[in-house]
């Protein structure tokens, strides 16, 4: 992809569009997708920024889109971003989409003054990973871990 890449906010109109997308994204991921629960936090970033933005991909804002985050962390040195998903829509793949989305989401995270962009990438997922790997992020050789606190004791 030659020209700079098309990105813009999603807005509350968006939303619709925007969870089909997600729910393919979670599909493709095998990630459980909760259209209830997703929706919620889509929205909660849509109408605040200061959690961070989901920004919808391409010309037409059909090409996929990436959720970035806003967090902290002594270990990273203070405020970092996390690029919570990624997703490029099968017409879009092949293109440079992936890559120009993670260039967009380093400079969103440097705007934002992060000294750190991070992401998960699944292990059934070395396509994903390598362009991550491409892109200069490094693997931690770490493993996430999460506790569901609405249903943990």
């Amino acid at each position: 992809m030659s020209a700079a890449l098309a990105a813009r906010p999603a807005t509350a109109a968006d939303l619709p569009a925007l969870l089909m997308m997600m729910r393919t994204f979670c599909a493709e991921d095998r990630i459980p997708f909760d259209p209830g629960r997703v929706a919620k936090a889509a929205t909660a970033l849509i109408d605040d920024s200061a959690h961070g933005t989901i920004l919808l991909l391409g010309d037409a804002a059909d090409a996929g889109y990436l959720v970035l985050t806003r967090n902290f962390s002594l270990e990273q040195g203070g405020a970092y971003v996390l690029l919570d998903e990624l997703f490029v829509a099968g017409h879009a793949r092949g293109r440079g989409i992936g890559a120009a989305a993670l260039a967009l989401a380093a400079r969103q995270a440097r705007d934002w003054g992060a000294a750190r962009l991070r992401l998960e990438v699944h292990h059934h997922n070395p396509r994903a990973k390598a362009l991550y790997t491409r892109a200069g992020f490094r693997d931690d050789h770490r493993d996430m871990l999460t506790l569901d606190l609405a249903t943990a004791g």
